[in-house]
């Protein structure tokens, strides 16, 4: 039993190096002080990381990125807040097929999707680049709203807010003074994530990306493409930190939503 053990532990040990090595990899050589990107390095330099605030493009990118996630979450919640609640409060006659609908966009493989959108929203409607990209986005942060804050109203008992709606309450009232409040550690969550998946989006916004409009991704692949220096690993580490840094507090959000259910 405990060879079988050791065994156990060695395999996930081997497990763990095989998927934090390239992480490491990568976080070593962003501090190399030559121009050309190598492993192990032959010193220790911040420089590719000052390049970062230098380099105009990728500033520019970063910018477009952030306003993009953050209005596709606005335009997502929007929509996704009311169907979730619906999906989770009320059996109607094609809710399976509607809750199909609403999570296809993660089942759907992206460059399809991609492909799928620009085909229509830019050359057959002529909609501007940048409202593509921002429909594109709330697209693929539609489904993750909505499968968080459904999660989270799971966990709520609406015999509250039929008691409310018993002593006079609106449903109007009720929805934003019982039911939000309830599940706000859900809907924080959901915001993250959602955030996430629409930031490091590469499938939707390869596509959904022309002149003069482009995201932190696409441009760091277009980096690539004319670069070998280490800035691309400093900008990866960075967004490492960050990605992590999220992640840590969707997992405590969702804790806490948990535990205050018990």
């Amino acid at each position: 039993m405990k060879e079988g053990n050791r065994a156990l532990s060695l395999y996930t040990l081997l497990v763990f190096i095989f998927l934090l090595g390239p992480l490491v990899i990568i976080s070593i050589t962003s501090f190399e002080p030559g121009t050309v990107l190598k492993f192990p390095p032959e010193g220790f330099s911040l420089k590719w990381y000052r390049n970062i605030f230098e380099v105009s493009a990728f500033m520019d990118t970063f910018k477009t990125s952030i306003i993009i996630s953050l209005l596709g979450n606005l335009l997502a919640l929007l929509l996704g807040v009311p169907a979730a609640y619906a999906l989770s409060r009320y059996r109607f006659r094609g809710r399976d097929t509607l809750n199909a609908i609403f999570l296809s966009p993660v089942l759907i493989p992206g460059i399809v999707l991609g492909f799928t959108l620009l085909r229509y929203l830019i050359v057959v409607y002529g909609l501007p680049i940048y409202a593509g990209l921002l429909i594109g986005h709330t697209v693929i942060m539609l489904p993750f709203i909505i499968r968080v804050i459904a999660s989270s109203l799971e966990n709520f008992d609406f015999a509250v807010e039929e008691a409310a709606q018993s002593l006079g309450a609106s449903r109007i009232y009720t929805f934003f003074k019982i039911v939000l409040p309830n599940i706000r550690s859900g809907i924080l969550a959901a915001i993250l994530i959602a955030f996430l998946e629409s930031f490091n989006n590469v499938d939707i916004s390869v596509f959904m990306t022309g002149p003069g409009i482009s995201t932190l991704p696409i441009q760091m692949l277009t980096y690539v493409q004319n670069y070998f220096d280490p800035t691309i690993a400093a900008i990866s580490v960075i967004l490492m930190v960050l990605t992590a840094a999220l992640m840590f507090v969707i997992e405590r959000l969702m804790g806490f939503a948990y535990f205050t259910k018990r």
